[in-house]
């Protein structure tokens, strides 16, 4: 018997059905937690093809089928599966509730337990609502389609962000360091960039930069800085020819530059940058953008904090500690712990680039302070799992060495997200028990029928 899935998204009938048509649909509904990546999007709801992958290099193919195709109403498509008898027909239907609100309906016929179902689309309908608030907000900001110029997009946040984007009805134009593929990338030289690069791009959103993970040696610490300040002031001097067009220019950072411990002060945007690596990378990081600030271009830093996912970060790490019951605070647990959501990073990144009010340094925080032990503590109880075992402070010396140790795990930062409340700026999951269950497949779900 075929498993229902409904709910009601406060969206008008046709702007549910384009979400669904864009560019970008099936990345921003794909589980975090499933081991499912997305290599070819179908290029029509209606007829077309979209090739994912299983671990082991085992590939899907989902085939949309002609015959149920019936625009803003419904489309469906059929799964192909390596895996013999596996039955996979799934109808998505779109109903009209009242003018502005459409009835999501998802009908699924397959062996597949609905044990497994379920989390998958609560998570898919909870993504769904949370990205048209998203993109109804940004519409309000900036009603023009933008075309929108990334750096970093084959990234954990790059992907996700170019998806949204794309789903909102903005163009993505991805700057890549390889020759180009298709007409959606275009060939980036850090050191040398192309004085065409940036032609007809209203925003660019740079999130380039090698990775500041492991032990701090000298080699590492010269690639990180290398990596970040050289070729975000070479983008930035190429956005200052082009005051007129630019919207933005949108560049990362990181709370990093507050410094690894600075005891229990609140640390806003208007704070004074700390001391150390991290501090004096972020800080010249954020100093190459100053000219296309200087030219008159709305420049925004965002300040990222500890970004929460499954795919990536801190949270791949602890997830399988926690759930073999090896979970626990860092140390004494008293640091303070900066985080983000990877969907409210985006929303931060979005804003960014539509919001013509907001510029300057942006702290991409959650609003509600942790400690270690109380994140140790609500990733236990999301994962129905023990977090009594304190680690003690000599295994993170041991993996990044005292430098790295003292500026990555053990770092403390009471960060506020200043300048996202001033501007009224909504955030999905405000706490951190939310953010989690909806990452992980452990929230709330909807009744299936």
């Amino acid at each position: 018997m075929p498993l229902t899935y409904d709910s009601v998204m406060a969206a008008p009938l046709d702007r549910v059905f384009s979400w669904h048509e864009r560019p970008g649909a099936i990345t921003r509904l794909m589980p975090p937690w499933q081991p499912l990546d997305v290599l070819e999007e179908a290029t029509s709801v209606r007829d077309g093809r979209a090739e994912l992958r299983l671990p082991g290099g085992l590939r899907l193919t989902a085939t949309h089928d002609p015959s149920g195709y019936d625009p803003p109403h419904r489309f469906t498509d059929v799964l192909t599966s390596p895996l013999p008898g596996l039955r996979w027909r799934h109808t998505h239907g779109f109903t009209a509730e009242t003018q502005e609100s459409t009835l999501v309906t998802d009908v699924v016929d397959t062996q597949v337990p609905e044990r497994l179902l379920r989390p998958m689309f609560g998570y898919r309908h909870r993504q769904l609502s949370h990205d048209l608030a998203a993109h109804a907000w940004a519409r309000a900001l900036c009603p023009d389609p933008l075309t929108v110029a990334i750096t970093g997009s084959s990234g954990l946040v790059g992907s996700a962000l170019a998806a949204l984007l794309t789903t909102g009805g903005h163009r993505v134009i991805r700057l890549v360091r390889r020759a180009p593929r298709h007409t959606g990338e275009r060939r980036w030289r850090p050191d040398d960039p192309d004085s065409a690069l940036l032609d007809q791009v209203d925003a660019v959103v740079h999130l380039a930069g090698a990775s500041i993970g492991g032990r701090f040696t000298a080699a590492r610490k010269e690639a990180v800085a290398r990596s970040r300040v050289g070729p975000t002031r070479g983008l930035a001097q190429l956005a200052a020819t082009r005051p007129s067009r630019l919207r933005a220019f949108v560049a990362a950072s990181a709370v990093g530059i507050y410094g690894s411990d600075r005891g229990g002060e609140i640390l806003t945007e208007s704070s004074e940058r700390g001391d150390g690596f991290l501090a004096d990378v972020a800080a010249a990081w954020e100093d190459a953008c100053v000219p296309a600030e200087a030219a008159g271009v709305r420049v925004v830093r965002v300040r990222t904090g500890i970004v929460q996912s499954p795919r990536g970060g801190m949270l791949r790490l602890m997830r399988p500690l926690f759930l073999a019951g090896l979970g626990g605070p860092l140390s004494d647990g008293t640091q303070w712990l900066p985080w983000i959501g990877l969907d409210d990073l985006l929303d931060i990144y979005l804003r960014a680039v539509t919001d013509p009010a907001l510029s300057g340094p942006v702290n991409a925080v959650a609003p509600e302070e942790l400690r270690n032990a109380d994140y140790a503590r609500i990733l236990g109880r999301v994962l129905n799992r023990p977090a009594r075992l304190n680690v003690p402070a000599v295994g993170p010396r041991l993996l990044l060495g005292a430098e790295g140790a003292t500026e990555l795990a053990q770092a403390s930062q009471r960060v506020h997200p200043v300048a996202l409340t001033a501007v009224a700026h909504p955030f999905r999951f405000p706490g951190l028990e939310g953010a989690l269950r909806h990452s992980l497949g452990r929230h709330a779900l909807p009744v299936a029928s």
